[in-house]
């Protein structure tokens, strides 16, 4: 990425605000992207000169939501976004917003830091004159490897000195002159990885073939729609421990790629008459099933018809509990799907139900419906995806990993293959979130172990 110096973006700033100069115009002269001096121009008029002096690069929890609660607010695009709050990386806001839809709160925390690397143990803190001689043998063997060690793996490898592999290397070729436990301690490696990597390089690319056809199998099973993740995941719930970054290789040489496109979504809303409290307020967390559930209705367009879909997920595991599909969003399309939800539940489950104020959600029946039953009702606020962005991330996995990768001839294929998606949604395919278990397994898995 190019860097430029602030006096250079200025008088392309300046250049780009004057009335008389379109943004494009002032591109092609200085040979830039339309978009850098755009983003260049509204920066200077809205912080002047301030604007470009360098900004933070990392950003805490409550500013990242802080943004987003702007832009559902105000409308605001993620380039709008940027340029307000003078945020450095182009490119973040629109992360932060998909992690936020994907994820939750939760999504936008930073990592954890890794833990504090222990301090290499020294060997011996008497000094000299006080050893004994066997000792001082000890101290005299260790020392002559650990001063051979690093010469070693500079003449094998300079730039992987550090891998494990490099290590292994070099220890194997000075074991014949020196105790392995003295070169182990020297090179900080543990046996059993030296062994590992040992074995490796006697063996290279031993299984790797029938690795590649597992790994084909797994994503033409699933249509294309596993990435790196996903497929590691399988493998380790079939019983092959393997690292993320071996398939991420082995997919790129099988040129294996996630078919899945990038998420868009849309719902069918009505004009707000009855509004409850947003009692979810964004807390897409549950302990249990039946604690929370949310809702909300999409549109789907085939050979100019429609069809509208409307499932309730269980925010516990993320399973669809009931939907129902229609040709017009008539009441009876969340009426019917709320009923079948309800006969699922047990006695004593009072689960909260979210859903945006579309009128389906503010009608009489089922508000009665609700009340009947003793169900709490929530609602997102006017406007504001973010209030529902569960539900919102199920649909855009749904579009991305169904509707966009398959071509209907009729609205009855397309009605048999939503069957079929939520089915395997439900029972097939696993979530990272969930441990690489499907919702379904994941909810019996935890019932047995209560």
């Amino acid at each position: 990425m190019n860097r430029y110096e602030v006096r250079f973006k200025l008088q392309v700033a300046k250049e780009a605000c004057k009335t008389s100069t379109s943004v494009k115009a002032v591109a092609r002269r200085y040979g830039l992207e339309f978009s850098t001096v755009r983003r260049w121009a509204a920066t200077f008029r809205l912080h002047g000169r301030q604007g470009f002096h360098r900004k933070a690069r990392s950003y805490d929890l409550q500013f990242k939501l802080a943004v987003l609660e702007k832009m559902s607010q105000d409308g605001m695009s993620a380039r709008e976004a940027t340029t307000h709050f003078q945020i450095g990386d182009a490119g973040a806001v629109g992360q932060w917003r998909r992690l936020y839809a994907e994820g939750g709160a939760q999504a936008l925390a930073p990592p954890p830091l890794p833990p504090e690397k222990p301090m290499k143990k020294t060997r011996s803190s008497k000094p000299a004159e006080d050893m004994s001689r066997d000792e001082l043998l000890k101290e005299v063997a260790y020392l002559r490897a650990e001063t051979a060690y690093p010469k070693k793996t500079r003449c094998l490898d300079p730039g992987r000195a550090g891998s494990a592999a490099c290590k292994a290397q070099a220890i194997e070729g000075l074991r014949h002159n020196y105790a392995l436990p003295l070169l182990l301690e020297a090179a900080e490696l543990s046996r059993s990885t030296f062994y590992y990597q040992v074995n490796a390089l006697a063996h290279p690319g031993e299984g790797e073939e029938e690795l590649r056809e597992r790994i084909r199998a797994i994503y033409d099973e699933h249509e294309g729609r596993y990435g790196y993740r996903r497929v590691t995941l399988e493998l380790t719930n079939q019983g092959e421990a393997i690292n993320h970054k071996r398939v991420q290789r082995l997919m790129a040489e099988l040129d294996l790629q996630s078919r899945v496109r990038i998420k868009r979504y849309r719902a069918f809303k009505g004009a707000a008459n009855v509004v409850v409290p947003n009692e979810m307020d964004r807390q897409f967390e549950a302990q249990m099933p039946n604690q929370k559930w949310v809702t909300d209705v999409t549109e789907f367009k085939v050979q100019g018809m429609k069809l509208y879909l409307s499932p309730i997920m269980d925010l516990y595991n993320g399973e669809i509990v009931a939907y129902q599909m229609k040709r017009r969003p008539v009441f009876d399309l969340v009426g019917e799907m709320l009923d079948q939800a309800i006969k699922k539940l047990s006695p004593e489950d009072r689960p909260m139900i979210h859903s945006d104020q579309g009128w389906h959600y503010q009608h009489e029946k089922y508000r009665h419906t609700l009340a009947k039953h003793s169900l709490k009702q929530s609602m997102s606020r006017r406007g504001n995806c973010l209030d529902n962005a569960a539900m919102e991330s199920f649909f855009g996995t749904l579009k991305s990993e169904f509707f966009y990768l398959k071509t209907f001839d009729s609205i009855e294929r397309l009605e048999a293959g939503l069957m079929e998606y939520i089915r395997y949604y439900n029972e097939d395919r696993i979530r990272l979130k969930l441990k690489g278990l499907s919702p379904v397994k994941y909810r019996q898995q935890a019932a047995l172990a209560a």
